[in-house]
């Protein structure tokens, strides 16, 4: 009968433990300096080389030529003690799982102060040392306190916390790792070597991952498939049906579904593993190691030669692929609703059902409002939209912006009441001309309110914005006012289109700064930054920015001038844009334009007050004149609106 590869291959001096550097290390010096303790405990996870180990201590300490850290190996106790020996009767082997008992422990006390009989020292090697009860535990306290000179313990166990702490005080502790992926590769290489078998380079990721960091699992597994393997020596895909795992053309497929969006190539791969006769728990599982990798992939692009991934050169090359198309947000989210489903599936009788609802999960990002899942949405806009980064882009100073040229066409007057009639005419402004000229009347269609628009005198800088440009600010004489169509004259200059812009600013753009924004609306007046904290933008038409506002309410607080001036400076500051202001309550609503900048791009803009050396026209209309708005009656007139509240009157 074959020995097992993990007992064939079981070291026999401390140079041969493999990936226990941290633990070896010491014991060499410790025994070879001659400080050796009358106590020891080993602990880690299983098959990391914790029995191993307390086998060769006991060898290295009873070697005729020692205590040495390199047994001789031909002496009779190096000869029982070798991996392949019969043991020797000073060193005892117990496996506490099924000796952990009172009387057990009273049993091994009495008979440990019997001297050694042909070995330097009586070694007691107690397996599994947890499962002592806490009675034998204190039955063995006394000895393992102050024992013969003769007399030494090995307690190796996976739950060191288990063992009692009087006794674990009293012993030199020596964790035992996991090992790592690169290390295990090689272990496992050199035996196949040695082996002289045939395994696939693609075999070994699927061996070290099964294996878990543990040698004695990962030989297991590696000494069945050699067990299986054919005339071609083990292929990867004998390998993939023996362990059960998913095939990575499959876990492709899917992720190549998922990043495309695909929804049937999706759900066909969860048929095709539950016609299969695959476990649905266990591609959810390998689904979830293929998005770390990913993961991993996307945040280290050499992960490879790092040593973090594991894999053969062309499947680096398609999951590189994989992870540039899905992104860092995307793959996070990803995994962690595969992580979350695969925590749900334990004791469900419907895995596959619950399989198809976290795929469904995957391909509708916007079923849930998280962080992450809008970070998803937002990553995905901005991939397929190519936007460069817009924060880096050089701001152009406002006074470098082109004018516009005057146009002989009406400039109407647009208010949020004309905008939304269907039949509303407007007609051209008059424009005003001299440094004194006061402020003229623009003459209104018989059907328009019949309140006059004054505009203003030469002093205060006047735009007119054509319907189709954005807004600008001209510049120089302009033609003597008439009630018709102003000509130009000698005198006129010819402004120019305005530039667009700065940077191009799109709405996907504006959302992503606009959090910015707001910060530098908050450090100018918290109360507008808490009124714009429910508004989203829309969209940005020319130099026109328009924004939602969930309630008519939240829109005439932010229509007061103060407001508007801080939100313009704001905009100027972040983004380099000297934008209006448009504001929609949701889809339906009425539009109202903020105080200083037109509703849209049809503006005609004047100032709501002259000063006092100025002369003054017609009398502005009360209800297009808004007076500042102390910021605490704004809050409380804000708690009125929106949630009902009354002021209370303290009693005094």
């Amino acid at each position: 009968m074959a020995v097992a590869l993990y007992r064939k291959y079981r070291p026999a001096t401390f140079a041969e433990v493999v990936g226990q550097e941290h633990v070896t290390g010491p014991l060499i010096q410790a025994v070879d300096n001659g400080r050796i303790n009358h106590a020891y405990l080993f602990s880690g996870p299983r098959g990391c080389g914790k029995t191993s180990s307390a086998r060769i201590l006991a060898r290295s300490l009873n070697c005729v030529q020692g205590p040495t850290s390199t047994p001789c190996g031909i002496c009779d106790s190096c000869l029982g003690l070798a991996p392949d020996g019969a043991g020797t009767p000073d060193v005892i082997e117990i496996d506490a799982a099924s000796h952990g008992g009172v009387d057990d422990a009273r049993d091994l006390r009495d008979r440990a102060f019997y001297a050694p009989m042909v070995s330097r020292y009586k070694i007691y090697i107690i397996d599994e040392a947890h499962m002592v009860t806490t009675q034998g535990f204190n039955a063995l306290l006394k000895l393992v306190e102050e024992p013969p000179d003769f007399l030494v313990f090995v307690f190796a166990t996976t739950e060191p916390d288990k063992v009692l702490p009087t006794i674990r005080s009293r012993t030199h502790h020596y964790p035992f790792r996991l090992m790592a992926p690169s290390v295990l590769r090689g272990l496992l290489v050199r035996i196949c070597d040695e082996e002289k078998a045939t395994v696939d380079d693609s075999v070994f990721p699927l061996v070290v991952r099964a294996g878990g960091g543990s040698a004695r699992d990962a030989l297991s597994i590696l000494d069945q498939l050699l067990a299986g393997a054919g005339q071609d020596g083990v292929t990867y895909r004998r390998a993939v049906g023996l362990l059960g795992v998913t095939d990575g053309a499959l876990l492709d497929e899917t992720v190549d579904a998922l990043a495309a969006g695909d929804a049937a190539g999706v759900f066909g791969a969860v048929d095709r593993v539950s016609e299969a006769g695959h476990d649905p728990r266990r591609f959810t599982a390998d689904l979830l190691d293929r998005l770390r990798d990913l993961v991993i992939l996307d945040a280290v692009p050499d992960a490879a030669d790092k040593g973090m991934l594991d894999l053969p050169g062309d499947q680096l090359t398609t999951m590189a692929d994989q992870a540039a198309r899905l992104g860092t947000a995307t793959l996070s989210r990803l995994a962690d609703i595969v992580h979350n489903g695969l925590t749900e599936m334990r004791g469900t009788t419907a895995p596959r059902l619950l399989l198809e609802l976290v795929c469904a999960r995957m391909l509708l990002p916007s079923v849930t409002h998280d962080p992450s899942a809008t970070l998803q949405r937002i990553e995905r806009l901005e991939r397929r939209m190519q936007i460069a980064d817009v924060a880096s882009s050089t701001p152009v100073p406002s006074g470098q912006r082109r004018h516009e040229e005057p146009s002989s066409k009406p400039v109407p007057r647009t208010t949020s009441a004309e905008s939304s009639g269907p039949d509303r005419r407007p007609t051209e402004p008059t424009r005003s001309s001299g440094a004194d000229a006061p402020a003229v009347p623009i003459a209104e269609p018989s059907g328009s309110d019949p309140s006059p628009v004054l505009v203003p005198p030469a002093s205060s800088t006047s735009a007119v914005v054509k319907p189709s440009a954005s807004a600008a600010e001209p510049t120089g004489q302009t033609a003597e006012p008439t009630a018709a169509t102003a000509e130009p004259t000698d005198s006129t200059v010819e402004p120019t289109r305005p530039s667009k812009p700065t940077g191009d600013l799109s709405v996907v753009d504006l959302r992503r700064l606009w959090p910015d924004v707001l910060d530098a609306i908050k450090e100018r007046k918290r109360t507008t930054a808490a009124l714009l904290m429910s508004a989203n933008v829309l969209a940005v038409e020319g130099s026109v920015l328009k924004l939602g506002i969930n309630s008519s309410g939240l829109m005439r607080r932010l229509s007061e001038e103060m407001n508007t001036e801080i939100i313009r400076a704001a905009l100027r500051d972040k983004l380099g844009v000297d934008w209006q202001v448009q504001t929609i309550v949701d889809a339906g609503e009425e539009q109202q334009s903020l105080p200083g900048v037109g509703p849209g791009p049809d503006v005609v803009e004047s100032p709501f007050h002259s000063s006092a050396g100025d002369e003054v026209g017609e009398p502005v209309d009360p209800s297009d004149v808004t007076e500042p708005v102390d910021s605490e009656q704004a809050a409380l007139s804000l708690l009125r609106d929106q949630l009902g509240a009354q002021p209370v009157e303290r009693e005094r």
